[in-house]
């Protein structure tokens, strides 16, 4: 099973093979956190062993094992839907978190062994591997806070603090492109003040110039508007940001 009702799919250059790495990545961590809610119900204990697969498309999907045997490709972790009531959630997600770290890399490797990659190779493909958060921290939230250590301390404060302004005109004033114009001193400032930032839902880097961002006013995570599906309109109308993850927090209690 490799891809979303597709041919299957063979990268066969360092760059093609993580080009399907993040694509795989992507979707798990989509899957885990702005769809955990659709996640979390089709993992039913009551049915078969279930796996959650994530495909270069960026797709998700929760399915049975493929048949053959060898599969064409390492499989994900076998009965994940069988521990989801037996553990709190947010430890069976970080659990399937981790599973899910493991089954990309064997894939990247499976391919890397597949079309011969040499040492180099093998070390270029993992550095650039290397440098994404993995999927458990993304969803054990440590992503964030590695962000927020390497940023500004003081201005991340004053940038979470609670105040009678709203959070979405607040991010779109800070990080849309329709920023007002700031001296090259200052945006040097920001660079260095939020370079480190990481999205809460992808874990990936914050860029200045390059996309919206919101803050969730609960956990106060910062999240690029695409991934949680936040624009910078509806954010001017939103008076209280919450997160996919903090709402269904509060949905269940």
């Amino acid at each position: 099973m490799d891809a979303a009702g597709g041919a299957p799919y063979n990268p066969r250059s360092v760059n093609e093979v993580f080009r399907d790495f993040k694509g795989r990545r992507a979707a798990i961590v989509k899957a885990l956190t702005t769809d955990v809610e659709l996640f979390y119900q089709q993992c039913d204990p009551d049915k078969e062993n279930l796996c959650l697969y994530g495909f270069p498309n960026e797709h998700w999907e929760v399915n049975l094992p493929a048949e053959e045997v060898p599969p064409e490709l390492p499989e994900p972790a076998l009965g994940i839907n069988f521990a989801r009531d037996g553990m709190e959630e947010k430890d069976w997600l970080s659990l399937v978190a981790v599973h899910s770290d493991t089954w990309l890399i064997s894939v990247a490797m499976y391919f890397g062994a597949r079309f011969g990659f040499d040492k180099a190779d093998r070390k270029s493909l993992f550095s650039m591997i290397n440098d994404l958060p993995t999927i458990f921290e993304v969803v054990a939230g440590k992503a964030k806070k590695q962000g927020k250590e390497k940023s500004s301390v003081s201005n991340h404060d004053n940038n979470k603090s609670k105040s009678n302004s709203k959070r979405g005109s607040e991010s779109q004033e800070k990080y849309s492109k329709s920023m007002q114009p700031k001296d090259e001193g200052a945006l040097a400032k920001d660079d260095e003040e939020h370079g480190e930032a990481l999205c809460g839902a992808c874990g990936e880097n914050y860029a200045l110039d390059d996309e919206f961002w919101i803050g969730c006013d609960i956990c106060e995570g910062w999240f690029h508007g695409k991934c949680v599906r936040i624009t910078p309109a509806k954010a001017e109308s939103i008076q209280q940001y919450k997160c996919p993850s903090c709402s269904n927090k509060r949905v269940r209690q």
